[in-house]
């Protein structure tokens, strides 16, 4: 696809492109203000501000997990804009869950000036298509809490997962455990 105003290549991104100036132009803040919160009768919507950012320190470990994602088989896909990259998400190989029917959706983010046009929606489909590929029925979300990244979720047609992966459930207790059929 050709990159104008309100488009952007999409494209694998590959283990040697990895680098901290490959997001010296990426904008990860997001301004949040409610949350959703399990009270154990159902999902509600709670005050929770905060601002989520990330230091070059998170860049690092990013780096580190998005490499790690590459060289165990799973795939990572970028949208770039005149070169700089200003989307990705990715999509671990290894099938998860029980009975193995999940490939693990590990990160999907949009730089802050262009959310809202489409991308993520891009970017989703592209890892469900990946995933899909891969052998897998499902792909599966630990996500922010946060009620714009629920709304995203919800519009991408996914539901509380069937089965909760420990792992994730353990590491953070207060995201919302998604899948999505493929």
């Amino acid at each position: 696809m050709r990159s104008s105003k309100n488009s952007a290549d999409l494209r694998p991104i590959a283990e040697g492109e990895l680098c901290s100036a490959l997001f010296s132009d990426f904008r990860r803040r997001q301004r949040v203000t409610y949350c959703l919160r399990n009270d154990g009768g159902g999902w509600r919507e709670a005050y929770a501000p905060s601002i989520d950012d990330w230091s070059a320190a998170d860049y690092d470990f990013l780096i580190e997990c998005l490499r790690h994602t590459l060289q165990t088989g799973g795939a990572v896909f970028g949208m770039f804009v005149g070169g700089k990259l200003k989307g990705f998400a990715s999509v671990e190989g290894a099938p998860l869950g029980k009975d193995g029917v999940y490939r693990d959706l590990t990160s999907i983010h949009v730089s802050e000036e262009f959310r809202g046009r489409g991308w993520g929606r891009k970017l989703f489909d592209c890892a469900k298509g990946w995933a899909k590929a891969h052998g897998a029925e499902k792909l599966y979300i630990s996500s922010h809490s946060a009620v714009e990244s629920q709304a995203f979720y919800r519009a991408m047609g996914c539901t509380d997962a069937l089965e909760r992966i420990q792992e994730h459930v353990q590491k953070e207790p207060l995201d919302r455990q998604l899948e999505c059929l493929l």
